[in-house]
């Protein structure tokens, strides 16, 4: 430790306290990242951690207190309740982090699988441990390939079962949380194009090329292009973007 800068021995004990590992494991991962902290988080998070039976045992018993009580499942009073525990609002973006981290299939449900691979994943096994993690949670949305894996989760997380197109109010929801994080100022004039002209199902494929037109295309519209691959909605988007002249030709 006495080796240490003051700026690297701050990390270090930052590292700790937000993830538990030992000093030993810390300085390691730290200095695999040449002491690049979101990084060495990454390089511990994806490595699978070593759980005792006390662990597993407190997996069992936190997973208990949100299960439905006529199934195997946390349900939504359950996800309430977890919510409630940390402090946040059930529609908080966070909640589509930690559900991404669990890798869960639909929103407000968690299987136990989900629920114990999450948590294991993150480096937890009780609600404060989770607690302490929601900052680190939410800095994933400020990085671009987070970003992008979130968003694309998103779509098959809040889509109805069995269904193949996300319901349009639902999408306009999602689109109007996400783009909050990740700034697109063309949002709130996509959703009322969606509901002026559109009014149907979101398609995965229109889910996905909407992020890519808003990373890539200029909110002017100075890099559009007319004759790219853009799916039809996009460019009906853009003409009415000229038509309201939010935007000149």
């Amino acid at each position: 430790m006495h080796k240490l800068s003051r700026s690297n021995r701050d990390k270090l004990q930052q590292f700790v306290a937000i993830t538990g590992a030992s000093e030993k494991n810390a300085l390691q991962a730290l200095k695999a990242c040449d002491w690049q902290l979101e990084a060495a988080f990454d390089v511990f998070y994806s490595q699978p951690q070593p759980r005792s039976n006390g662990d597993m045992r407190r997996l069992e018993e936190l997973y208990n207190r949100y299960k439905d009580p006529y199934s195997d499942m946390i349900m939504a009073e359950g996800i309430s309740v977890l919510c409630s525990d940390l402090q946040v609002e059930p529609q908080d973006i966070v909640t589509l982090v930690l559900s991404w981290h669990m890798n869960a299939a639909t929103a407000c449900e968690f299987s136990k699988e989900e629920f114990f691979g999450g948590l294991q994943a993150l480096g937890v096994d009780s609600i404060g441990k989770l607690q302490e993690k929601l900052s680190f949670m939410r800095s994933e949305l400020k990085d671009e390939q987070k970003f992008h894996d979130i968003y694309n989760f998103a779509f098959g997380w809040a889509k109805e079962k069995g269904q193949k197109s996300l319901a349009l109010d639902t999408a306009i929801g999602m689109w109007q949380l996400l783009f909050a994080e990740r700034e697109w100022p063309l949002v709130n004039h996509w959703c009322d194009f969606l509901q002026d002209r559109h009014n149907k199902a979101i398609s995965k494929d229109t889910w996905a090329q909407l992020l890519e037109f808003a990373r890539t295309v200029d909110p002017a519209l100075s890099n559009y292009d007319a004759e790219g691959a853009w799916p039809y909605l996009i460019d009906e988007f853009v003409e009415y973007l000229y038509d309201k002249s939010v935007v000149e030709k």
